[in-house]
């Protein structure tokens, strides 16, 4: 078995970022409570291709909030998909080992339970998120908010429950691609030196959006269709079994 003391700093990088971005797949609390997008605080960190990552002070925390901005050659269609898949966290978020929906829920107000691997010596951390979808079919915009409700499900041996986190997901339709801004603030729980997470900040958002464009592009995301009830709000998005459109 590997030494573990041999990761070293790449473990630290590859294990803290899955703790700050997997809430991909978020104290209880709305989207009100991060730092709003046109804020003036926010600083650019690091710019790659179609992707610009921002971050920002917290005044009631160590950590920074960041925000991630990607134009996502993706239809809305694909990326909504890959979304609201409840074991997707694994599939895009990076060092999510484990995803899954739990509890009573509807496509608008859902719960989600996820695992990120954490490297010797930290202990792994669950989130246990409770989500909401919303859409509008005139705009075409659709937001999700992810809160952490830490209480919601009995703690797990050997597992760090994080209590604080809150996170934006907010797309916009740009032609057949998908504008996508990703607001995240969590303050995770245990000996977690604030200035060692706030380093890591830039590139989590950055690996895993390329790795969700990349995600969108497998079969099973295809062809899924957006559903919207007469007053044009979203109600869900159905795979192309259920759409009505295949042939019998």
């Amino acid at each position: 078995m590997q030494n573990p003391r041999a990761r070293g700093i790449s473990g630290w990088v590859s294990g803290l970022g899955a703790l700050l971005a997997g809430v991909s797949l978020s104290v209880v609390a709305s989207a009100a409570d991060l730092p709003p997008e046109d804020a003036d605080g926010w600083t650019l960190r690091k710019e790659a291709d179609n992707i610009r990552v921002y971050t920002i002070s917290q005044t009631d925390s160590s950590f920074k909030a960041f925000k991630a901005e990607a134009l996502l050659d993706s239809t809305m269609e694909n990326l909504l998909a890959v979304m609201v898949n409840p074991e997707s966290c694994v599939e895009w978020v990076h060092n999510c080992t484990e995803s899954s929906a739990f509890g009573d829920g509807d496509f608008h107000d859902r719960y989600a339970y996820s695992v990120n691997d954490m490297p010797w010596p930290v202990t792994d951390r669950d989130y246990v998120l409770r989500i909401r979808t919303h859409g509008d079919q005139s705009s075409g915009e659709v937001t999700m908010d992810l809160n952490a409700v830490p209480d919601r499900r009995d703690e797990i041996d050997g597992h760090v429950r994080v209590d604080r986190s809150d996170t934006l997901y907010r797309f916009v339709p740009e032609g057949d691609k998908t504008r996508m801004i990703w607001v995240q603030h969590t303050d995770p729980n245990g000996s977690i030196p604030g200035w060692l997470v706030n380093t890591l900040l830039v590139d989590i958002p950055l690996r895993s959006l390329e790795q969700l464009e990349r995600v969108t592009r497998k079969d099973r995301y295809q062809g899924h269709t957006l559903e919207y009830n007469d007053a044009g709000q979203l109600t869900g998005v159905t795979p192309p079994s259920q759409s009505g459109d295949d042939s019998p």
